[in-house]
């Protein structure tokens, strides 16, 4: 089977290349030094690319990449990707959007820091013109003041903070989260949007859609109090330019601190042209912590997605991530990876899959099933594809069976989900849940219980329940050179079965020697 062909076509910090370059998986092309006219042959062949903002994934790039799976945006703006071009060709689109949130809401910080005290202004007058003028900076404290927070997201809920830090009084507005993510933390949480225009000091963080472009406006800039001071280290546009710029040379808006603009590169804007206004060249994600981030989940997402075992982050799914529980989505992965387990365990025709659910999650069993699928078919239909755009109608194409259930909540856990799937030989069953926000675990594979974290390579090796197995499979292994990371055990009154995390690929040669063991019934190896 031909491996997956990831193309990097711009430039991303040396982690991210050094996990492309060592994974045995893909077929890793860098493209980012070659004209873009000359990628579109390079990409031709590709499963997946990696983009930054150099690189636009319109058309042309989608008609030259005949074989795409899947587009990564290493950061979180997609502005220069066309989402409704990829959703048409079955193509996932993908952004990293956690990567640079501690280097945004720090920059967040900084351009309010230095528009209380001016602070780019007192350095370029003693630095460059050599004048020592005390009395022409007096600034101002963030002790006391009310800071407004537009979109209480990722980094709009750490800004909100940090501003507790400074003792501020803080107030969010965000529609799209309930209250108590802002109450948690101490902040007064409002749906009147008029509460934050008659605030000291405004920041936004919210994407840039339909309905936050020009956000803030001459009718809105109209009601905040005089000497506002305003914040954007989000997205160009979510503040009316010309309304700001308007406002900020009439004194209405004593300060803004800007890091992004409508159009860039921003070298002649009218608002670098005034004397209250601290900018930046859009360098929110410029920290050495945040590239290398951005770059190392850029390259494992490409390499999952290449490999079929998930997408994270897409953002053209069958299902809006921006208006679900935050809970849903771990268990929306884990579901899939279950799925891709099972398939790998029988490799002969699937013939139907069933999705049970208990607990709040079954609110998301469509979903839940659609993932599931994904996962199930990655592994046989790797060449091919396959995605949460196009999975229904693969399944129906294969005469696959789907099926959903919903259960009352009568386990030890708050949610869990349980993926089935059936082949001509029988049908097995795992189930899994989430602990704490985010650790995915697989709790029962057919009848036994275990406790495994989906990811990485194992061997699965049910047997008779007798003495010397464990020191048999040990023993097997070590003489073939191979490593054990992890024994989890799971019992039941028919047998065991061992789960054996290994940090080598195994080879059917050792799959073979394990099987001709005296207790062994059933060997499978699976990676995840």
């Amino acid at each position: 089977m031909n491996k997956p062909t990831v193309v990097v076509c711009d430039h991303i910090h040396e982690s991210g290349l050094e996990i492309l370059k060592n994974s045995n998986d893909i077929n890793y092309v860098y493209a980012a030094d070659i004209d873009k006219t000359s990628l579109l042959d390079v990409i031709s062949d590709a499963d997946v690319c990696i983009t930054r903002s150099s690189t636009d994934v319109d058309e042309k790039f989608l008609n030259a990449a005949k074989n795409l799976k899947a587009v990564v945006r290493a950061g979180v703006g997609v502005d220069n990707v066309d989402m409704e071009g990829c959703s048409k060709r079955g193509v996932i689109a993908m952004n990293v959007p956690t990567a640079n949130t501690i280097a945004a809401t720090e920059l967040t910080m900084t351009h309010m820091l230095s528009c209380m005290r001016k602070m780019p202004y007192a350095h370029s007058q003693l630095k460059d013109q050599r004048i020592w003028k005390r009395e022409d900076w007096y600034g101002s404290e963030l002790y006391g003041k009310k800071l407004g927070i537009i979109g209480f997201g990722n980094i709009g809920s750490r800004v909100g903070a940090r501003a507790k830090g400074f003792e501020m009084d803080v107030i969010a507005y965000d529609p799209y989260i309930p209250a108590s993510k802002a109450t948690d933390l101490g902040v007064e949480y409002t749906t009147n949007f008029d509460d934050i225009l008659s605030c000291d000091i405004i920041t936004i963080h919210t994407p840039k859609n339909s309905e936050t472009i020009n956000m803030i406006d001459e009718q809105q800039i109209a009601k905040m109090k005089d000497g506002v001071i305003l914040i954007n280290c989000a997205r160009g546009g979510l503040y009316n330019e010309e309304a700001l710029y308007n406002n900020l040379k009439s004194g209405k808006v004593a300060m803004a601190g800007i890091d992004v603009f409508n159009k860039e590169p921003a070298t002649d804007h009218p608002l670098l042209d005034l004397n209250n206004v601290t900018v930046t060249a859009h360098l929110g994600a410029n920290t050495v912590e945040s590239q290398y981030k951005i770059a190392t989940q850029a390259a494992n997402n490409a390499i999952k997605s290449a490999k079929g075992i998930g997408y994270p982050h897409a953002l053209n799914l069958p299902i809006d991530e921006t208006k679900i529980p935050p809970f849903v989505k771990p268990y929306l992965e884990l579901t899939q990876k279950m799925g891709y387990l099972i398939a790998q365990m029988d490799k002969t025709v699937i013939e139907a899959i069933k999705v049970e659910a208990e607990g709040e999650i079954a609110e998301y069993l469509e979903s839940l099933s659609t993932f599931a699928v994904v996962g199930a078919l990655s592994h046989s239909l790797s060449n091919e594809k396959i995605n949460y755009v196009n999975a229904s109608f693969v399944a129906e194409e294969r005469g696959i069976k789907i099926e959903t259930a919903e259960h009352s909540n009568t386990s030890a856990f708050k949610n869990q989900v349980s993926v089935k799937i059936t082949t001509k030989n029988g049908s097995h069953t795992t189930s899994g849940t989430i602990f704490e926000e985010d650790v995915q675990r697989i709790i029962r594979i057919d009848d036994y219980v275990v406790d495994i974290e989906p990811n990485g390579k194992m061997i699965l090796f049910t047997n008779s329940d007798v003495p010397g197995v464990i020191g048999n499979v040990g023993k097997t292994l070590g003489d073939e050179g191979i490593n054990i990371a992890d024994f989890r055990l799971g019992r039941s009154k028919d047998g065991a079965l061992a789960v054996i995390m290994v940090d080598e690929n195994i080879s059917d040669a050792v799959l073979e020697k394990l099987q001709n063991l005296d207790a062994a019934r059933s060997v499978a190896y699976a990676q995840i």
